[in-house]
């Protein structure tokens, strides 16, 4: 079943001055998608953020895919 980013990624002001984080940590997406994009593995990730899971990375990058979907004016 496919991860719905909604579900794993918050954005509010008053955490990481409104930057896209994983729910419930202070982990910014941007963070998670850099380790992915140096080649680290989800378990790589996971073993440096013990509280992160597999699907809260698998939904940051379903969030990179939404973002590079949205139609700008």
């Amino acid at each position: 079943m496919p991860i719905d980013w909604r579900e794993h990624i918050v954005s509010t002001p008053a955490v990481l001055r409104g930057k896209a984080r994983v729910k419930g940590t202070r982990i910014p997406v941007s963070l998670i998608l850099g380790y992915l994009a140096a080649g680290m593995s989800a378990e790589q990730i996971i073993s440096e953020f013990p509280d992160l899971t597999g699907d809260q990375i698998a939904a940051c990058l379903d969030y990179a895919r939404y973002l590079s979907e949205e139609v700008t004016a």
